[in-house]
C-alpha cells in the first residue's frame, strides 16, 4: 500500500535513540543514517524514516494521525512501550487489551520525542 512513512524531527540523534530502542524491542535492526535522515527497514516491505523537515519549518506531529507497528506478541508490545518511555517518549495509552480494535488485540500507544503518535499491536490467541 505504501513505500515508506516519514516523520519530522527537531533532533534526529534524539529520535534515532528513541526509534532504535522501540524498534529493537520489536526485533528490527537499528536505523541507518542518510544525510540528515535515518531510515529503518526489515529488508522487505515498506520503510520508516525520521528527519529534519525538508522545507526548513519546525517538525510537528499530525493531528489525528497514528502510525501502527506490528509486534510478534504481548511481550514485545510491553518491551516496545517500556523502551519508548525510557528513551524520551510519553504515554498515550499503556499496554493492554484493546476491545475497540478488531480481533483480540493487545496494544500500547506512545508519543515520540517530537509528539508523533505511535502504537504497537499484536493479536492474542483465543
Amino acid at each position: 500500500m505504501f513505500t515508506h512513512v516519514m516523520v519530522g524531527s527537531s533532533d534526529v540523534a534524539r529520535s534515532q535513540a528513541f526509534y532504535d530502542a522501540t524498534f529493537g524491542a520489536l526485533g528490527a535492526p537499528a536505523g541507518q543514517p542518510f544525510g540528515t535522515r535515518v531510515f529503518y527497514s526489515n529488508g522487505s516491505g515498506p520503510g520508516f524514516g525520521i528527519g529534519i523537515p525538508a522545507n526548513g519549518e519546525p517538525a510537528c506531529s499530525a493531528n489525528g494521525g497514528t502510525i501502527g507497528f506490528a509486534a510478534p506478541d504481548k511481550e514485545a508490545v510491553d518491551a516496545w512501550y517500556a523502551a519508548g518511555i525510557a528513551n524520551g517518549g510519553s504515554d498515550e495509552g499503556a499496554p493492554g487489551p484493546r476491545p475497540g480494535a478488531p480481533g483480540n488485540a493487545y496494544g500500547a500507544y506512545l508519543r515520540d520525542p517530537d509528539g508523533n503518535k505511535l502504537c504497537a499491536f499484536c493479536q492474542l490467541p483465543g
